[in-house]
């Protein structure tokens, strides 16, 4: 049986920082990822928005996190030349209705410690975004959008830099966790199957965390979370972008609301929306309707009255991995042992979980660090 100090599981963002953080404290660590490439779920599949922190809970894990991560993301990419932009953010509202909701969001803001964040009238709005229709509006200036891939492909450098090895094309089959170590069976793209002992195994299998857990033999299942899986689906923009930031309407359950970003190219995308779908046993449909769309120009309209109709094109969709269902309070991130020395799970790292990828990682690091 092959032995190696640290498994993480799961070669998206969070699962990549994390190797990273592993193997620059002196960790042997082996990353396992059932795709055939890194990233290729929710990492590949979001806004790549680099949140400032205004909307969690003040001292939550999600708030804290944030603002920590968004600090050492921006420093990072300017340290690795990774393509990112602090083009900035404007949280609209678009009724007389919404400004409590909008002053309650600055309230937030302010707790969170994003006191770069300001009002605006909508005079103000309008002088930066002359297409833009609202009551007033937050500016973010902080909010930035990055290449994600280009990210995740500096991470992976650096931990195998530091000596983690990716092992792509392999899935956990079942795990048995002992007094002393977790004992995975894993088996290779080509369908041969090995077990491999480990002192530390660490959860980063984000869609699947969950799911994960319930393959350890001998893991408290009782702090398992359930998964909800929340479909985000996003329409492309045919012809030039209207605006030069970040248009995001005031927030809807379950999500942010259709907002307006743009990717380093300029192109303007909108979503996502928020389709719950049922927990899929593989897979999930990446497919994006055409019909969805209708839904869309309604709310877009409400702050951007110019878009014409047939503008939005299917682009893509990504699925968030949530352990708060629909009609629930939005869970925080959770770090949770189960009560081992050898496990530590990741669980509900859903947005801003880009952002916040370094001090994730740096967080489940130390975590890890303090098994004895």
């Amino acid at each position: 049986m092959d032995k190696v100090d640290c498994i993480v599981i799961g070669a998206g963002v969070v699962g990549l920082a994390t190797a990273r953080a592993l193997a620059l404290g002196g960790r042997d660590v082996l990353i396992v990822e059932q795709h055939p490439a890194i990233g290729m779920e929710t990492s590949s599949r979001n806004s790549e928005v680099i949140h400032a922190g205004l909307y969690y809970p003040t001292g939550s894990l999600k708030a804290r996190l944030c603002v920590r991560g968004r600090d050492a993301l921006y420093a990072y990419c300017a340290d690795r030349g990774i393509p990112h932009r602090r083009c900035g953010k404007l949280i609209v509202a678009t009724s007389e209705a919404q400004l409590a909701k909008l002053g309650q969001i600055h309230e937030q803001a302010m707790a969170n410690g994003c006191s770069e964040v300001v009002f605006l009238t909508a005079r103000e709005a309008r002088e930066l975004e002359p297409e833009l229709s609202c009551v007033g509006a937050l500016s973010s200036p902080n909010t930035g959008i990055i290449d994600s891939h280009a990210y995740m492909l500096a991470l992976q450098g650096d931990a195998e830099h530091a000596g983690a090895v990716l092992a792509v094309g392999s899935q956990v089959r079942n795990a048995r966790l002992h007094a002393d170590m977790v004992v995975l069976s894993v088996q290779a793209s080509d369908g041969t199957e090995m077990e491999i002992a480990t002192e530390l195994l660490v959860n980063c299998a984000g869609l699947w965390a969950p799911r994960l857990a319930g393959l350890i033999e001998g893991l408290d299942q009782r702090q398992t979370p359930r998964a909800w899986f929340a479909k985000g689906n996003y329409y492309s923009l045919a012809g030039k972008a209207p605006f030069s930031r970040l248009v995001y309407p005031v927030p809807e359950p379950g999500g942010l609301g259709v907002h307006l970003t743009l990717d380093l190219g300029g192109q303007a995308r909108f979503g996502p929306d928020v389709e719950w779908l049922e927990t899929p046993d593989g897979e999930p449909d990446y497919r994006v309707a055409p019909e969805r769309a209708d839904r869309f120009y309604q709310e877009i309209r409400a702050y951007w009255p110019k878009l014409q109709d047939a503008a939005l094109q299917p682009a893509y969709s990504g699925v968030r991995p949530k352990i708060s269902g629909p009609g629930e309070p939005a869970a925080d991130f959770m770090f949770c042992n189960h009560g081992s020395p050898h496990y530590l799970g990741l669980y509900g790292i859903e947005s801003p979980g880009l952002t916040a990828a370094l001090a994730i990682a740096e967080h489940a690091a130390s975590l890890a660090g303090r098994r004895g």
